[in-house]
C-alpha cells in the first residue's frame, strides 16, 4: 500500500512538472519556404515592374538565409548587400531605413560592426507582432529597394 502511493505520488508529481514546463512553452510562426518564394515572387514582380534589377534575400528569425533570387543583370555587389540588409532587419526587428537615417545624423553608429547594413531596403516580416524574418533587397536606390521589400512582405499579408 505504502509502494502504491508512493508510485502514485510520483506519477502525480511528472505530470505536475510535464505541464508546467508545457506551460512555458510559446506558440511560434515559423517562415516556409514557399512562403519566402511567394513573398520573393511578389518582390520580383514589383521590380519587374519599374524595370529594376534586384537582389532579394529572405531569413528566417535567426537571420538564417531562406531564399535568394538574383534577377538578371544585376551586380554581384548587391547578393551579401541584400543579404546583409535582411540579416539586419531581423536582428533588429525593425525595418534597416532607421539605421540609415540615424546615420546621418549620429554617426557612432557604424560602431555597430558586424555584418550590420545601415542601409534602407532591409524589412522584417511579421505575423501579428511577431518578427518570423526579414527581407533585404539591393540593386536601385535604397528607397526603391524597400519598395520592393514592402511589396513582397505584403503579398504574404494578402496570401497572394
Amino acid at each position: 500500500m505504502y509502494r502504491r502511493l508512493l508510485v502514485t505520488l510520483a506519477l502525480a508529481w511528472f505530470a505536475a512538472l510535464s505541464c508546467s514546463a508545457h506551460a512555458q512553452l510559446a506558440d511560434k510562426k515559423a517562415l516556409t519556404l514557399d512562403a519566402a518564394k511567394k513573398m520573393a515572387a511578389a518582390a520580383e514582380a514589383e521590380a519587374g515592374k519599374n524595370k529594376w534589377n534586384v537582389v532579394i534575400a529572405v531569413v528566417d528569425d535567426g537571420g538564417h538565409l531562406i531564399y535568394l533570387q538574383r534577377m538578371d543583370g544585376t551586380q554581384t555587389g548587391s547578393i551579401d548587400v541584400a543579404i546583409g540588409k535582411a540579416r539586419t532587419a531581423m536582428a533588429f526587428k525593425r525595418p534597416t531605413k532607421v539605421f540609415d537615417e540615424l546615420a546621418k545624423t549620429r554617426p557612432s553608429i557604424v560602431t555597430l560592426g558586424g555584418d550590420v547594413v545601415l542601409l534602407e531596403g532591409g524589412v522584417p516580416i511579421k505575423v501579428g507582432e511577431q518578427v518570423i524574418g526579414a527581407m533585404g533587397v539591393s540593386g536601385v536606390t535604397s528607397q526603391q529597394d524597400a519598395q520592393i521589400a514592402e511589396a513582397g512582405i505584403a503579398a504574404l499579408a494578402t496570401g497572394q
